[in-house]
């Protein structure tokens, strides 16, 4: 049985601890009021039970909370008051230094919270951890200086989650889409190195490899690019090509006309191409940001992006080219071939390539296919996001991070170049739960949580407010969001729209059950869901006409907050049944994992819910192995593209390294009671020894998972 101690290490129930402590207060009162030593062994017995029978470990402060419990059950209030000074007293001692117990568990890799903050970070490696420690400081900082008490009080509950305050004390933001069009055509400055426009596709995706790096070590979230910026330089490689080639015919004495000359130089094209997606892939996957993990890069891939003709058959075969070796995967430490993480792919699915009549169907077909190996690409409907968004069909910003739609001083509609200033997510169950379910008193106190997410998102947006253009140049000074002078501050990116600010929320499925005590898909608790949905709604558009700033509701991609969540509810409310009694709650507005739906229906009820998340949301579908079954895969996506605006099928993706089973890995119970990753051919637990891949949070994470999130996985039920 284990337990976390203060500084997120992860050790064994040591009942002796307990015992010595009620023993210090015991002899802190007189002797007529103490307890005795069978009382004390009785009252350690009943923790030591509590904490067995709890269904996630507890951490320090519950289990001493439990202690003071059973003293006062006892009649001993003497000695609880002398056990709460105690308590006390060590308390305003470790106040006075709140980072060194957590930075030395990092360093040791001792801190469990830290191993299992983020799936695609490697907690053992020393640039992880120096990220890390860094995150320590400015959670310290942020805690005692920067954000409202009653915000930061509001965080530790759990009633909010603020965001990244790893990150807050610096002036830097969330997430982009990369102007990555004006870097490439009109020059850009790297690490004060002046790069000029490439002459050739494969040059142009190497210059895009080096600003995806420099743009995620000046960020703390996702940046998304398009794959019909890259392929623009396609036809400078085939003019270089032609004339190469024709030289090299003239050279050998050789006349060709210019039919032979172009297939040759198409050939050639063809491997440039295949170069060029290929350094894109595998420079990602290898290169490592200052936050310690490779660059969270998303690639858009809009075939009517291109104009008709050539220019649109280029970036068909720069989408193929990305669609085949991704199909292929990226070489383990062992040569086997495994599902890398990122880039994370975008397919949007439009007439020209949704039917079997449709030119680009065996474009699709290629993405189905990919989809079944390596849960890549997610897809765009085009036809409902034209609905959505004003008739425009634009990508995300990392996973699910959407911009609202803006028109420049032109009157033309804009999105690269544009960026998230950050998130605040609200705690939709605890609301309930906090109600009693009173609807009155759910609405008051809607409000209130409301307040406090309002409060948390302009400490954010103030922060950023007077920032210069010099703290990152890549971003705002040399084109990737701007091409500010030296000096300049960024505010005017701040307001009119130009960027966006994200109230998330999380659990709308459990607070539902908790007010009607039905699930969200009851027809009957459905218009409850959808009035939820639409007060946050409300709230964005009363605080945008206010500060002049583009508040926006986002549907939470919870990675570990998810259990952060749970484990607050479970000691506010204790555990309730269909409500509290797991250690996840259910990222935005989706069905819950373990509720029977059927695919078809999960999408079209999730998309009523994805028109009221204008800041961003993505569903999803899982789905069992469908590498045999294609078909199946096709008629999901053309599901999507009639229904939904944006969603995802998730398959999985495993190796073990200890065997060469290449099947699911399993999730078990071990014997200390916690959910643990297993090969069901050879029994391997050694993480450092398999390779698991899942979607969690509209990404693949492949570093594993806390306690919460793992067993979200466990218990998803599949929808096809």
């Amino acid at each position: 049985m284990k337990i976390i101690k203060r500084s997120g290490e992860e050790v064994g129930f040591d009942i002796t601890k307990i015992i010595a402590a009620v023993h210090k207060a015991n002899k802190e009162v007189e002797p007529v009021n103490r307890l005795s030593a069978g009382q004390i062994q009785i009252i350690s017995k009943n923790v030591e039970e509590i904490c067995r029978r709890s269904i996630r470990a507890l951490n320090v402060e519950e289990i001493q909370d439990a202690v003071e419990d059973e003293i006062m059950q006892a009649g001993a209030f003497q000695v609880a008051r002398a056990y709460i000074t105690y308590r006390y007293k060590r308390q305003l001692v470790r106040q006075s230094n709140t980072t060194d117990a957590q930075i030395i568990t990092i360093i040791e890799s001792q801190n469990e919270e830290a191993k299992q903050e983020n799936s695609n970070k490697n907690p053992l490696l020393a640039s992880t951890q120096r990220d890390y420690m860094a995150g320590e400081v400015s959670k310290d900082i942020t805690k005692r200086f920067l954000l409202p008490s009653k915000v930061w009080d509001a965080h530790q509950k759990g009633l909010i989650h603020f965001h990244d305050a790893d990150y807050f004390a610096q002036h830097i933001h969330n997430c982009c889409l990369v102007n990555l069009d004006d870097m490439l055509q009109n020059g850009t400055v790297i690490s004060e190195t002046k790069i000029d426009k490439p002459n050739s596709f494969s040059v142009a995706c190497t210059v895009a490899s080096q600003i995806i790096a420099q743009v995620a070590s000046s960020q703390y979230g996702g940046q998304s690019i398009s794959a019909y910026h890259l392929s623009k330089f396609v036809d400078s490689s085939r003019r270089k090509f032609r004339k190469e080639v024709k030289e090299e015919f003239e050279a050998a004495g050789i006349c060709a006309d210019e039919t032979q000359i172009n297939r040759v130089a198409e050939e050639r094209v063809v491997k440039d191409i295949n170069k060029g997606v290929q350094t894109i892939q595998y420079q990602v996957v290898t290169l490592m940001t200052t936050n310690g993990q490779a660059p969270f890069i998303t690639l858009f891939m809009y075939l009517d992006e291109a104009p008709k003709g050539q220019e649109r058959q280029d970036l068909a075969m720069v989408i193929r080219s990305v669609l085949e070796q991704r199909i292929l995967g990226v070489k383990n430490e062992q040569g086997v071939y495994i599902t890398p993480a990122f880039p994370k792919l975008i397919y949007v699915l439009d007439e020209d390539n949704i039917t079997e009549r449709s030119p680009y169907w065996d474009l699709t077909c290629l993405a189905a296919k990919c989809t079944a190996k390596r849960m890549v690409p997610d897809y765009i409907s085009a036809k409902v996001m034209r609905e959505l968004k004003q008739g425009n069909v634009y990508t995300c910003m990392g996973c699910r991070s959407f911009l609202t739609v803006y028109k420049d001083e032109s009157d033309n509609f804009k999105f690269y170049g544009r960026f998230n200033q950050g998130v605040c997510t609200l705690n939709l169950v605890d609301i309930a739960c906090s109600s009693q379910g009173d609807f009155d008193e759910f609405w008051k106190i809607f409000d209130e949580r409301l307040e406090l997410c309002y409060q948390a998102l302009m400490a954010r947006h103030n922060r950023l407010m007077g920032t210069k253009s010099d703290i990152a140049p890549i971003l705002w000074q040399n084109g990737a969001l701007a091409r500010l002078e030296k000096g300049d501050t960024i505010d005017r990116l701040l307001k009119n729209g130009y960027s966006t600010i994200s109230l998330g929320y999380a659990g709308l499925c459990e607070c539902v059950r908790y007010m009607t005590g039905k699930n969200h898909t009851d027809p009957s608790a459905t218009p409850f869901a959808l009035a939820v949905m639409q007060y946050l709604n409300d709230a964005c558009k009363k605080w945008k006409e206010k500060e002049n700033v583009d508040f926006s509701v986002y549907g939470t991609p919870l990675e570990s907050t998810t259990y952060k969540f749970a484990q607050n509810l479970q000691k506010r409310f204790g555990i309730i049944e269909g409500v509290t009694d797991k250690n996840y709650i259910t990222n935005s507005y989706h069905v819950h994992v373990t509720e029977e739906i059927d695919a078809f229906e999960k999408l079209k009820f999730e998309a009523q819910f994805q028109k009221l998340s204008p800041g961003g949301a993505i569903s999803y579908v899982e789905v069992p192995d469908l590498k045999g079954n294609l078909p199946a895969v096709l008629s999901v996506m053309q599901y999507i593209y009639e229904n939904i605006m944006y969603a995802e099928l998730n398959t999985k993706s495993d190796y073990c390294s200890q065997c060469g089973y290449d099947g699911e890995i399993r999730i078990i119970t071990d014997e200390h009671g916690k959910l643990a990753w297993e090969c069901p051919h050879c029994g391997n637990r050694d993480q450092n020894m398999m390779s698991v891949a899942r979607r969690t949070c509209g990404y693949i994470g492949t570093q594993y998972w806390n306690q919460g999130r793992t067993q979200e996985i466990q218990e998803r039920v599949l929808h096809l």
